[in-house]
């Protein structure tokens, strides 16, 4: 009998190859959190066959405004590859199926950590990082019009899709920083840093109970969590972001574009 996990992972992989979306009410109905778990690592899987590298993680879902917009009700997270990496003002290509983008703080890692024995502290994080950066992440779902469940988007790697690092944000407060999105310089939305998990470390910490007992790496990147509502990228829109406040000597800023059509 067909293992109905492997196939689909399978149906998720192809969708993407052929940037076709699918409707979530005919596909993967009923599936469990776990399920969906283990569909996202069998595509990962797939991808790192096909030779990407696992670069860290993503958290989705942090914030009010994100699990209000999309419809869910709890985080979720999803691996990060090096395919995903893209200059900061940079161009996203044309092979996505229906981007958007949202603004967030990064994180990198210097030392392991994980939540193996005594469970990490937001202090034991901070103690591990080689630094904060702004940050905006590309999301792009298989799931037509973004319509779908918590276990039909942690199956399909939270949307993950794009990670665009910017400046520094070390020193400042990462609570307290501010950030404003705009589409071709109009902005489109308002955050803090607060709007993640309450504080962007303590969806780390979140993410390293999840991730027990294999934890993180030196180099590992982790994206706490969208900061306002996602907008979406249009063939030859730009959307950037930019960080003030918390401690910051001076605004940083990110930019993505898509190519035109």
């Amino acid at each position: 009998m067909d293992d109905p996990l492997d196939a689909a992972a399978a149906l998720l992989v192809a969708s993407r190859r052929d940037r076709r979306t699918l409707e979530a009410a005919d596909h993967l109905v009923s599936l469990s959190l776990i399920d969906a778990y283990e569909v996202q690592r069998r595509v990962t899987a797939r991808r790192v066959a096909r030779g990407e590298r696992i670069v860290g993680w993503k958290l989705g879902y942090t914030s009010a405004a994100m699990r209000t917009q999309m419809g869910v009700s709890e985080p979720n997270h999803g691996p990060l590859t090096d395919a995903m990496l893209i200059d900061n003002g940079g161009i996203v290509g044309d092979d996505l199926i229906q981007p958007r983008v949202e603004p967030e703080i990064a994180v990198r890692f210097s030392r392991p950590l994980s939540a193996a024995g005594t469970p990490p502290t937001r202090d034991d994080v901070l103690d591990a990082l080689e630094g904060a950066y702004a940050c905006l992440e590309v999301v792009d779902s298989v799931w037509a019009d973004y319509r779908f469940d918590i276990a039909h988007n942690t199956a399909d790697g939270s949307s993950a899709a794009g990670v665009v690092l910017g400046p520094s944000l070390d020193g400042a407060d990462l609570a307290a920083v501010e950030v404003v999105l705009d589409v071709d310089g109009v902005p489109a939305g308002r955050g803090v840093g607060a709007d993640a998990s309450g504080h962007p470390i303590d969806g780390v910490v979140w993410l390293l109970g999840r991730l027990a007992p294999q934890g993180l790496r030196p180099g590992d990147i982790v994206i706490t969590g969208g900061l306002t509502r996602a907008v979406a990228l249009a063939p030859g829109s730009r959307v950037g972001a930019r960080f003030t406040g918390g401690g910051l000597a001076q605004p940083v800023e990110v930019g993505v574009r898509r190519a035109g059509a």
